[in-house]
């Protein structure tokens, strides 16, 4: 857990302090996009898909990854859990510490008729987060917090690797993406307080500052994709 979750949680600062913590700290950064999302190309390899499909991504906080998703067209659900480590580690409290091998994820359950797996993958490095940092982002620091895909299967992994080599030769990004294309052992949905987080508090001031500005890229640069 970060500091500023812990400062949070704690309840121990009003709106207006925190706000203004949040803004000076050397640990927290603004999550504004360096990147037009526009700029982004389509994926070139993206093979058909039939019938309901789902996707897990990794990519900082859930509660904004999931945020972002719900908004997404043709997505029937988001669900903000972990993946990478075992079940019985799969409680936010020890996910926390960053020692169990799971990252903070979120699984996306999609219609591929509305949308395709290669155009999740396009909001995912556009506007969900940044794949360039290693085990964090923004305030967020562990390996919790890290960029990983977890594929479910062959088509996912080659077009999530063909993707990722497609933005680096097209220099989209000044840093390496450092993503992980990981297969996906299991996911176990997080606690109940933490899904639709971003929705049920959108004036939470950690909501406010990091992840808001991704919803608002979306609507602004991803038109075609967010759901209307």
């Amino acid at each position: 857990m970060n500091r500023l979750t812990k400062v949070m949680n704690a309840g121990l600062m009003g709106a207006g302090l925190l706000a203004a913590v949040i803004l000076i700290s050397p640990w927290g950064s603004s999550p504004l996009l360096a990147v037009d999302a526009g700029k982004f190309p389509d994926a070139t390899l993206d093979p058909p898909a039939q019938g309901e499909q789902s996707a897990v991504f990794a990519g900082g906080c859930f509660w904004g990854v999931e945020g972002v998703f719900e908004h997404v067209k043709g997505v029937k659900s988001a669900v903000s859990g972990y993946s990478g480590g075992s079940k019985n580690t799969a409680h936010y409290d020890l996910v926390s510490n960053g020692n169990t091998g799971h990252a903070e994820s979120v699984k996306v359950t999609y219609d591929p008729a509305q949308i395709t797996y290669g155009q999740l993958l396009k909001v995912y490095f556009s506007v969900v987060h940044d794949p360039t940092e290693l085990n964090r982002q923004g305030p967020d620091d562990g390996t919790q917090y890290r960029s990983a895909i977890f594929y479910a299967n062959d088509d996912q992994k080659r077009t999530a690797e063909a993707y990722i080599a497609q933005l680096e030769q097209a220099h989209i990004f000044k840093h390496r993406i450092v993503t992980q294309v990981v297969a996906l052992n299991a996911f176990y949905p997080a606690e109940a307080h933490h899904q639709h987080f971003m929705e049920n508090n959108p004036n939470y001031p950690y909501i406010v500052y990091n992840d808001a500005p991704k919803l608002a890229a979306l609507k602004k640069q991803l038109p075609e994709l967010c759901r209307r």
